[in-house]
């Protein structure tokens, strides 16, 4: 926001003579006799001029604008400060949401690219949702990993015969993963391009 001082093109503490020269000179660069071409812009500059330069010679004029000025600068830093921690605060919401769509795709048992896939469509960046998608897999994985290991610590896998019924579910099971993931690659597709089938 400019000041009146920034109209002169002095500091807030300069003195009268300061101020009395900076107007002098402001008001020779816009006087519209010196702007030939555009008297109109350069006349309401002068005016600005003008108006500044009385009420930063008054001193009575001076201090009042200085407090409302202080005043209005306070309020703006408030404003500049609050809308910070409210974008801040959206930031750490949308980072955690972002967060909780990988680990539940990660926990499903879906690979890197499908949860770098899910947090693109749920319109996270796409350096941000590389790095959240490397760190739930490495965190489902180190999970998995966890919880296998007390478990078959110290019983001995039991060896399963094989069977034709065995290979049948076996397949089926197959066969449900792949329409699960081309029903997920779908979705994501659709909800990243807009299309429908």
């Amino acid at each position: 926001m400019a000041t009146l001082y920034d109209l002169l093109g002095v500091s807030d503490d300069a003195s009268d003579a300061d101020i009395k020269r900076a107007y002098r000179r402001a008001a020779m660069k816009a006087h519209p006799d010196r702007n030939m071409g555009r008297e109109a812009a350069a006349h309401a500059q002068f005016q600005e001029i003008k108006e500044a330069y009385a009420i930063l010679s008054d001193p009575a004029q001076r201090s009042v604008y200085d407090a409302v000025y202080a005043k209005e600068m306070g309020r703006m830093s408030r404003e500049r400060e609050e809308e910070a921690r409210l974008q801040e605060a959206a930031r750490q919401e949308a980072y955690a949401r972002h967060v909780s769509v990988a680990m539940r795709f990660a926990e499903q048992g879906y690979n890197r690219d499908v949860v770098f896939g899910a947090l693109l469509a749920s319109d996270c960046d796409s350096r941000l949702a590389g790095r959240i998608a490397d760190g739930a897999i490495a965190l489902h994985l180190s999970r998995q990993a966890d919880s296998a290991a007390p478990r078959n610590a110290g019983a001995p896998e039991e060896a399963v015969p094989p069977s034709s019924s065995h290979g049948a579910g076996d397949e089926e099971s197959q066969k449900s993963d792949d329409r699960r993931h081309a029903n997920l690659f779908s979705a994501i597709w659709h909800g990243m391009f807009g299309l429908h089938p």
